[in-house]
């Protein structure tokens, strides 16, 4: 069994480009400037490969997909 997968954002790096959201909008949703809003807890297993490529699509590597230690 893989440990969580959480999402987390360098809010000084983020440049509210939103392609996160448009990768994984059932996860990420923009605040009114662009933003990313992620979710608080893990990603759910189903959404692990989405947010891979959320993150990857980010163009300023803010967004990270990390392994949660239990």
């Amino acid at each position: 069994m893989t440990a969580p997968r959480t999402l987390t954002v360098d809010p000084i790096a983020c440049r509210a480009h939103g392609l996160c959201a448009d990768e994984l909008p059932e996860a990420i949703t923009l605040d009114e400037w662009g933003y990313p809003i992620l979710p608080s807890g893990p990603v759910p297993r189903h959404l692990v490969r989405r947010a891979k490529a959320a993150a990857a699509a980010c163009p300023v590597w803010a967004l990270r997909l990390a392994s949660r230690a239990s």
